[in-house]
This record gives structure tokens, C-alpha cells and sequence, in this order.
């Protein structure tokens, strides 16, 4: 109700630090317990906007939804959430919305074939979404994930669905596979795990 009456008073267009907010809100909110008693957070969300909002927030409407997903990874970590499948962001219009209002709706949605959520954010700082199918990691151009890295094997190693997570495999590679500086033949990530193969190192997330 206050953000609501500021916005008639004001005529403020939004900020996305309050999208960001009414979104922890909103996980908080409709947080649920997991099959192995974890606390498991919606997922999925959709940001309803005014249409003169919806028309201001144009030309960064990807950059709005990048960070709203992040905001909402960061937020599960600070309160030891899981997902269920990716985080997902779009944007919507409400015409009944005038400006400077909105509002923020959480599902919860399971990742594709039923996988759990995960990506590796590679060096480059792009994210590579993991669903239920079989990543390769090398520098065979048939690799899903191709590394220009001389160190890398041309088959160095693989990402496999396991349960609700996934089963990082060395696939006998030359210079070995290493999570969190320790070199490993198999590994089910978790979140935040560094990952290094040859001289190469990105990050999984499980969201």
C-alpha cells in the first residue's frame, strides 16, 4: 500500500533494486520443503508492469531479466534455497497497471526431463544451462562446451544428469579435472563449485 500511494503521488517510474526486493519477497514467501526436507524456492517468475513501464524498461528488457535471475540465484545461496529447475524472468504488461506499480508472481517449474536446475557460468561470464541431456567438455569441435585451452583433453570430460543434480565425470583426461583445487575422477556438484579443467575454471551454480 505505500509503495502503491508513493507511485500515485509521485508518478515515479521503478527502480529494479524494488524489483529485485519484491522478488526475495515473493521466494520467501512461497518457499516449500523438498523430498529430502531442503527449503525449495519458486523458480520461475513473472514481472507484471505498467504499460508505460513496460515501454521505459524496452530497450534493457534482457539486461532486466539477467538480473533479476541473478538477484534470485544470490538470494537462494544467502538463504540456502534449491530450485527446481532454472530461474527463469520474463516481463508482461498489465494494462489494469498504472504507473509505478507492479507486481511479481512466483511458480515453481522443474527443469526440463525433470533435472534439477544447474548452469556453469564460463570464463567469458555467459551461462551454460545444464538440463537432461549430456554435456561434453573438450577440444573436439563436437564438444557441447569447446575449450581452446592446450591443456584441455579433446575429450576431457563430461556433465551427466544424476537424480536431482549433476554427476561431473573425467573422462581420463591428460591433465585432470579439478573441483575446488582438487583433482577428481567423479563429483556431484553443488553449488558454487569451482570447476578447472586444463587452465580453465568456471563456476556451477545449481539455479
Amino acid at each position: 500500500m505505500v509503495e502503491g500511494a508513493f507511485a500515485r503521488a509521485f508518478r515515479s517510474s521503478i527502480r529494479p533494486v524494488e524489483l529485485a526486493r519484491r522478488l526475495a519477497r515473493e521466494m520467501d514467501d512461497h518457499v516449500s520443503i523438498g523430498v529430502r526436507g531442503q527449503p525449495v524456492a519458486p523458480n520461475h517468475f513473472t514481472v507484471y508492469l505498467s504499460p508505460d513501464d513496460h515501454r521505459e524498461f524496452g530497450e534493457v528488457q534482457d539486461a532486466l531479466r539477467r538480473e533479476l535471475a541473478d538477484a534470485a540465484r544470490a538470494h537462494a545461496r544467502d538463504e540456502g534455497y534449491s530450485f527446481m529447475g532454472p530461474v527463469q524472468v520474463e516481463v508482461v504488461v498489465d494494462e489494469t497497471f498504472g504507473t509505478g506499480w507492479f507486481e511479481i508472481e512466483g511458480r515453481f517449474r522443474e527443469g526440463a526431463g525433470g533435472a534439477g536446475a544447474g548452469s556453469l557460468v564460463l570464463p567469458t561470464g555467459d551461462r551454460f544451462t545444464l538440463e537432461e541431456h549430456i554435456v561434453s567438455i573438450g577440444r573436439r569441435p563436437e564438444c557441447n562446451i569447446v575449450l581452446a585451452d592446450p591443456n584441455v583433453s579433446r575429450n576431457h570430460a563430461e556433465i551427466r544428469p544424476s537424480g536431482d543434480g549433476f554427476l561431473l565425470v573425467d573422462m581420463g583426461s591428460t591433465n585432470g579435472t579439478k573441483v575446488n583445487g582438487v583433482r577428481i575422477t567423479q563429483h556431484l556438484l553443488e553449488d558454487g563449485d569451482e570447476i578447472t579443467f586444463g587452465n580453465t575454471r568456471m563456476r556451477f551454480e545449481a539455479s
